[in-house]
C-alpha cells in the first residue's frame, strides 16, 4: 500500500505540473495580453512595453513558467493587480469557505443518500422505490443553478425563510447559519442524487449474487445480510464514486456561489475573469486540480480499505 501510495503523489505531482505548463501558456495566449488586462486599452505603447520589462514578459515564455514555478514552490501565486494583494492571500481566505460549503453538503448527501439507496434496492420495484426513483431523476435532469434558483422563489422570495444571497457571510455566528441553507441545500440535492442512484445500483447488484443466497440460506436474518454483507461490497464501489465526483461537488459550489453571491473561490474566479485577473485565475486552476488529484487518490485508496480482495503491489 505504501509503494502505491508513493506512486500515486508522484503522479499527481506530474498531473498538476502538466496543468498547470497548459493552462500558462492558454492564459498568455488570450487576446490582449497580461499587460493590457492591467493597464487597460487606452495605455501608451512605452506604458505597456515598460511594464512587460518590469515583469518579465518579454522572457522567453518557457523561462517565465519555469521562474513562475519556482516562486510556486516558494509558496509566491503572484500578485493580484485587481485585489491589489497577493493570490496565496485571496485563496487562503476564500478556499476555507468553499470547501466548508462544498464539505458540509457532500457529508449531508452521502448521510441522506446511502440510507436511501438500500432502501430503494432493498426495495426495488415497489411503489416507494418508483416515487424516490422519479424524484431523483427529476433533481438529476435539473442544473444546479437551476435548483438554486427554484430555491430562492420559494424560500425566500415566497416564504421569506431564508435569504437569497450570502453576501454578508462571517458577520456572525447567526447570521452565517443562515445565508448558509440555501447555498449547501442546493449542493446537497444535487449531490443526492449522484450518490443515492449509484447506491440504490450497487445494492440490487450485489443481491443477486451468489454470497447473498448462501447466507439467507443458511438463516440468517434479511436485515443482517443486508448490514453484514452487502453494505460493505455495495460501500466499496460507491465510495470510488464519491472520491471520483468530489472535483465536480467543488466546480458545482463555484456556480453556486456565483448564483448566491457567496464570497468563496467560485465568486472569485468569476469575478477574476471578468477583471481578466490571470495571476488569480491561474491559482484557481490549480486548487480544483488539486482538487480532481485528491479525489481520485481518496476513491482508490478508499475502494483499497473496504475491499480486502484489492492488493496494491508495486509493479
Amino acid at each position: 500500500m505504501t509503494g502505491y501510495l508513493v506512486r500515486r503523489l508522484l503522479q499527481a505531482v506530474v498531473v498538476m505540473l502538466i496543468v498547470s505548463v497548459i493552462v500558462f501558456i492558454l492564459l498568455h495566449a488570450l487576446p490582449g495580453g497580461l499587460v493590457r488586462a492591467q493597464l487597460g486599452p487606452k495605455a501608451s505603447t512605452f506604458q505597456v512595453h515598460q511594464l512587460e520589462v518590469t515583469e518579465g514578459l518579454l522572457k522567453p515564455l518557457p523561462v517565465q513558467y519555469l521562474i513562475w514555478l519556482v516562486n510556486l514552490l516558494k509558496g509566491n501565486l503572484g500578485f493580484s493587480y485587481h485585489y491589489n494583494q497577493t493570490v496565496a492571500s485571496l485563496l487562503t481566505r476564500y478556499v476555507p469557505r468553499t470547501l466548508l460549503l462544498a464539505g458540509i453538503s457532500t457529508v449531508l448527501a452521502i448521510g441522506i443518500a446511502i440510507p436511501m439507496g438500500i432502501w430503494q434496492g432493498f426495495r426495488r420495484n415497489r411503489v416507494d422505490d418508483h416515487v424516490l426513483s422519479a424524484t431523483m431523476l427529476i433533481l438529476y435532469a435539473m442544473p444546479a443553478y437551476l435548483l438554486g434558483i427554484i430555491g430562492i422563489i420559494v424560500l425566500s422570495l415566497d416564504f421569506p425563510l431564508f435569504p437569497s444571497t450570502a453576501t454578508n457571510y462571517g458577520a456572525g455566528f447567526g447570521t452565517d447559519v443562515a445565508v448558509l441553507i440555501l447555498p449547501i441545500g442546493t449542493l446537497m440535492l444535487g449531490n443526492i442524487t449522484y450518490y443515492s442512484r449509484y447506491m440504490r445500483s450497487s445494492v440490487i447488484d450485489n443481491l443477486l449474487e451468489d454470497y447473498v443466497r448462501t447466507a439467507r440460506a443458511v438463516g440468517n436474518a434479511p436485515r443482517r445480510v443486508l448490514l453484514n454483507h452487502v453494505l460493505r461490497n455495495s460501500m466499496s464501489s460507491t465510495m470510488t464514486m464519491i472520491g471520483l465526483t468530489l472535483p465536480y461537488v467543488l466546480s458545482g459550489a463555484l456556480i453556486i456561489e456565483e448564483l448566491f453571491n457567496f464570497p468563496g473561490v467560485g465568486l472569485l474566479f468569476w469575478n477574476a475573469t471578468q477583471t481578466r485577473d490571470y495571476p488569480v485565475l491561474l491559482g484557481v486552476v490549480l486548487i480544483v486540480t488539486l482538487a480532481v488529484v485528491v479525489g481520485s487518490l481518496i476513491a482508490d485508496l478508499g475502494y483499497a480499505l473496504l475491499d480486502p480482495r484489492v492488493r496494491y503491489v508495486r509493479s
